[in-house]
């Protein structure tokens, strides 16, 4: 894996332990957003690590994922709905609107976030080996 692909993963990484910091402080809402930004973080690298372009903006990184999905199953099974069960709840009905019901599932979404980041992170490994 290239650096710059390493660097944004342990981007990523450092937001969803910033996440995990705001979940212990009870901040529900900004640890929704943080999660949020280790997603698209980990999406990042892993579109990085496939196609050799960085995504400027989410809605490049929504559609490069989907791209990418179409041509890889591993992509579309591991990433496509945990990657829009976060954008939709954590950053859009959470943070966004203020919604974070029910609570253990929003803290729940923020927490297996992690696991998002380490298959992003083994997909875009795949490429490289």
């Amino acid at each position: 894996m290239n650096q710059r692909v390493e660097d944004i993963f342990k981007d990523a990484e450092g937001l969803h332990q910033d996440a995990m910091e705001e979940l212990r402080r009870r901040r529900l809402r900004d640890a929704a957003e943080k999660a949020w930004g280790a997603t698209v973080r980990a999406t990042n690298a892993l579109i990085l690590a496939r196609t050799g372009e960085e995504p400027e903006r989410t809605p490049q990184t929504t559609d490069r994922l989907h791209q990418l999905a179409l041509t890889d199953k591993e992509i579309d099974e591991e990433l496509i709905g945990r990657y829009h069960t976060r954008a939709d709840f954590l950053h859009g009905h959470c943070f966004y609107l203020g919604f974070c019901q029910p609570t253990q599932d929003v803290e729940r979404r923020i927490k297996e976030t992690d696991e998002y980041i380490e298959a992003a992170k083994a997909l875009a490994d795949s490429r490289w080996k």
